[in-house]
């Protein structure tokens, strides 16, 4: 079992950064290919923000490019969004994930997600 858990949500406004940040633990007999952020705003589905894979691979998703950037650092098990620009609709519950294989298997981690507002 993965644990995840992130930290640097709160309220800004239009045009204002912030910085999440996501630690893992635990899960020792678990490899983590990729982890990501995701985000989930009300009557919405969860839809991805941005994902790196552990072969340094980034993706982003359209509605971020040029505003976020996604770091990790395989050191101390940490996933990061920079988040600048930010516009009222990246108002969201943002949620860190880890994907990996344990004994053969797929399987995925999620924190316990975030809050992230955007006043205009």
């Amino acid at each position: 079992q993965v644990r995840l858990v992130e930290s640097g949500g709160g309220s800004v406004q239009a045009g204002g950064s912030l910085r999440l940040s996501c630690a893992a633990s635990g899960g020792i007999s678990v490899s983590i290919t990729s982890m990501a952020w995701y985000r989930q705003a009300p009557g919405k589905q969860r839809e991805l923000v941005a994902k790196t894979t552990s072969s340094d691979a980034t993706i982003y998703a359209d509605f971020v490019k040029g505003r976020f950037t996604i770091s990790r650092d395989n050191a101390e098990n940490t996933v990061s969004l920079q988040m600048n620009g930010l516009r009222p609709e990246d108002t969201a519950v943002y949620f860190c994930n880890a994907e990996g294989y344990y004994q053969f298997n797929t399987v995925a981690f999620w924190g316990q997600g975030t809050q992230v507002t955007v006043s205009s």
